[in-house]
């Protein structure tokens, strides 16, 4: 959704690198390039004149002028000045100190506010809460079914007294769906509105008097993050008019311009709380503005790919194949199979990567990516044999040919799979046995890693053990015999057991990366 606000900022910090000190010239450039950025990213105006008069005064401060490197010190500015309009601090919710606690959802129609209840509740129901939905849109025709058969693939109750289509009483069913979670114990009610054309003063007074049934504990306005200014506009007719504690984007996964997340806290000094940015009911978590400024900025978002990698790696499989790689085990292709498809639950692959520092400068790549890429992997390797699986070495030319014919590939895509299981396999093998990702200084696991690991390099090299073995064979052998030893893989650079170089550009097509991503990998 950021990208072109993400493009632009990058290529004006690109434009202050290399300068030792800042002049008001490059200052006033810098402030003026960013203006566009935000006004080009469908920011409200105010909140873009508070913005950049805010890094103006930093950047002309003595943090800049007396910085080693005042182009980063600015990014970091800008960074610390994002966060503060997203919200500051993230935003929990409060819940009642007697249950049930009520979660009352309002917003405009077609905003995704039906399916929100569910990902909600479903994500309410992860952090050990027991919630009902209540269905109090009467009036959007099948507004009711939805919410049940949201509900239902949720696994989470649905109150709904009344059929909908236009019968019932809304404010009714809300004041006594409250009866109804203290008789079954429920504790989250998470009630669902009707939505509103535009700003409707007659669907407005009957937000206004379910709130005033109900006495929810939290209101959270839902706006879809792709309708840019109007966003603002509405938001703050829903808070004149009924009122709400905090802001829920939704379809923040869509390709506008995502002005609304900028302006919305800028505006009416209400938090974002959660965002939604996907159609499956997981594609929810809380909003974290910090996390979202180093997206903005192309800083990725590491720790919401950990926590989700959390949520759904098997900790068990990912145990086992980690002990195959460190201890020499057998790491077959049903094991490479299976990490695919861990990494697949994740999300999609240009989701993921996209989660990682400086990956837009790689957006088309990833944006391009073909997700069904692991489709056909899952369809070649499940054509083998048990046997061909555990022991890929035994895939002969006639083997390869019934593989292929199996999975309806082509041979040279059987031949491409075993090569890439291969380099991964090796790569894998290189990053377990030396605990760190080969070439990064300072990683663990590195001589560069250090005073310690070059003190423990330099004791290797002192016992013989460890000193580069030279790619000449009869060298090798030489330097082998004259250190009274076998000549083994220990020496090898990479910790590679094979004792060969790894292909970098073919251990990241083993990755499903394209050819470019090798250089992180060195």
């Amino acid at each position: 959704m950021f990208a072109t606000l993400s493009d632009r900022l990058a290529e004006t910090f690109k434009n202050l690198r290399g300068k030792g000190r800042l002049s008001e010239s490059d200052i006033d450039a810098t402030a003026r390039e960013i203006r566009i950025a935000l006004l080009e990213a469908d920011v409200a105006l105010p909140v873009v004149r508070e913005f950049v008069d805010a890094v103006k005064e930093r950047a002309r401060g003595e943090e800049v002028s007396q910085a080693l490197n005042p182009a980063q010190q600015v990014v970091k500015i800008v960074n610390e000045e994002l966060v503060a309009i997203l919200g500051g601090e993230t935003r929990r919710l409060r819940y009642a100190k007697n249950p049930p606690t009520v979660i009352m959802l309002a917003g405009l129609q077609g905003s995704g506010k039906t399916t929100l209840a569910a990902k909600l509740a479903l994500w309410l129901k992860e952090q050990g809460k027991q919630p009902v939905l209540v269905a109090a849109d009467l009036q959007r025709p099948n507004a009711v079914n939805q919410l049940q058969v949201n509900g239902e693939r949720a696994g989470v109750p649905v109150y709904a007294p009344e059929p909908g289509n236009g019968v019932g009483d809304p404010v009714e069913v809300a004041r006594s769906s409250i009866d109804e979670a203290r008789r079954k114990l429920y504790d989250v009610v998470i009630v669902d509105t009707a939505g509103r054309l535009g700003v409707d003063a007659e669907m407005m007074q009957q937000a206004a008097d379910i709130r005033d049934a109900v006495s929810p504990d939290e209101i959270l306005f839902v706006v879809d993050a792709m309708i840019g200014q109007d966003a603002v506009t509405t938001a703050q007719a829903f808070l004149d008019g009924v009122g709400y504690d905090g802001v829920v984007l939704t379809k923040l996964d869509g390709d506008a311009r995502g002005g609304a997340a900028l302006s919305i806290r800028g505006i009416t000094g209400k938090p974002v709380m959660f965002a939604s940015a996907g159609e499956k009911l997981t594609d929810f978590d809380v909003f974290h503005p910090d996390r979202m400024a180093s997206r903005i900025l192309d800083m990725g978002d590491v720790m919401t790919l950990i926590e989700q990698a959390e949520k759904t790696f098997d900790q068990d499989q990912a145990l086992k194949a980690a002990e195959k790689l460190t201890t020499g085990g057998d790491f077959t292709l049903d094991d490479f199979l299976e990490q695919m498809q861990q990494v697949r639950k994740l999300g999609s692959m240009s989701k993921i990567m996209g989660m990682l520092p400086g990956m837009g400068q790689f957006r088309d790549q990833l944006e391009n990516f073909d997700e069904r890429e692991i489709d056909r992997i899952q369809a070649i390797i499940q054509s083998m044999t048990p046997a061909e699986r555990a022991n890929p070495k035994m895939i002969d030319g006639s083997r390869r040919a019934r593989i292929a014919k199996g999975a309806g590939r082509q041979v040279s895509d059987v031949n491409s799979l075993v090569d890439r299981f291969f380099e991964a396999r090796k790569m894998m093998q290189s990053f377990a046995k030396g605990g760190g990702m080969p070439g990064v200084p300072g990683m663990p696991g590195m001589a560069s890693g250090g005073k310690r690991g070059r003190a423990k390099q330099a004791a290797k090299n002192k016992s013989g053990k460890g000193r580069r073995v030279s790619g000449n064979p009869a060298k090798a052998a030489a330097q082998a015999k004259a250190a009274g030893e076998k000549a083994t893989s220990e020496g090898n650079p990479f910790g590679n057991p094979d004792g060969e170089e790894i292909d970098y550009e073919k251990a990241a097509a083993a990755l499903d990366l394209p050819k470019d991503f090798s250089k992180y990998l060195k």
